[in-house]
C-alpha cells in the first residue's frame, strides 16, 4: 500500500503542476499578474505564495521544521515578478524543491514525525497537507486564467458538454489498474 501511495502522491502533484504550466502558457504576465478586486490574489501572488511555502516545507523536511526562519510569508503577498521567465523559474524552483524531498522516500519513511510550526505530523499527513494545500490553490489559479480569457481558455478537463463522449471513450477500453493521470498529456 506504502510504494503504491507514494508513486500515486508524486503523480498527483505532478498532475497540479501540470495545470499550473498550462495555465501560465496562455497568459502574458500582465494577466497573471491581474487582481479582480482589491485586496484580492493575481495569479502571481499565488504562484509566489505556493513557491514560499514549498520552499519551506520541502526544504530539509525530514530534519527541520517547516516553516523556516527564513520564510517571510507575508511579503508571498507582494507582487515582485518582473517578467513571466522569472514567475516560471520561480515556481520551477519550488516543485523541484518538492520532489527532491518528495521522491527518495521509502515506505519506512511515512510513519516518521516531521514538524510544522512544532505541530508533529507523520510523513504521511504531512504529504496530504501539502497537496490539498497547493491543490486548493492551483484550483484558484486555473479559475483565474479562465476568468482572463473567458471563452477563449481551452478547458484542462473535460469540456462543457463533452462527458458523454469522454465516458464513451473511457468504457470502450478492458478495465485495468492505472493512475487516471497516464492519460492526460
Amino acid at each position: 500500500m506504502q510504494t503504491s501511495y507514494l508513486s500515486s502522491v508524486i503523480k498527483q502533484f505532478e498532475y497540479y503542476k501540470s495545470l499550473g504550466d498550462k495555465t501560465f502558457n496562455q497568459l502574458s504576465l500582465e494577466e497573471l499578474q491581474k487582481e479582480f478586486a482589491e485586496d484580492s490574489n493575481s495569479v502571481a501572488i499565488i504562484v509566489k505564495h505556493i513557491v514560499g511555502n514549498m520552499l519551506s516545507r520541502w526544504t530539509n523536511f525530514l530534519t527541520e521544521d517547516g516553516e523556516k526562519e527564513w520564510r517571510q510569508r507575508d511579503l508571498e503577498f507582494v507582487d515582485t515578478y518582473a517578467s513571466k521567465d522569472e514567475l516560471i523559474e520561480s515556481w520551477d524552483k519550488g516543485w523541484n524543491c518538492l520532489f527532491d524531498a518528495i521522491t527518495p522516500l521509502t515506505e519506512n519513511d511515512l510513519e516518521r514525525i516531521i514538524y510544522i510550526r512544532n505541530q508533529g505530523h507523520t510523513v504521511t499527513e504531512a504529504i496530504n497537507r501539502q497537496l490539498a494545500h497547493y491543490a486548493y490553490h492551483i484550483g484558484q489559479i486555473v479559475f483565474l486564467g479562465k476568468l482572463v480569457k473567458g471563452k477563449n481558455w481551452p478547458s484542462l478537463s473535460i469540456p462543457k458538454g463533452d462527458s458523454s463522449k469522454y465516458n464513451a471513450e473511457k468504457f470502450s477500453k478492458e478495465k485495468e489498474r492505472r493512475h487516471f493521470t497516464d492519460d492526460l498529456q
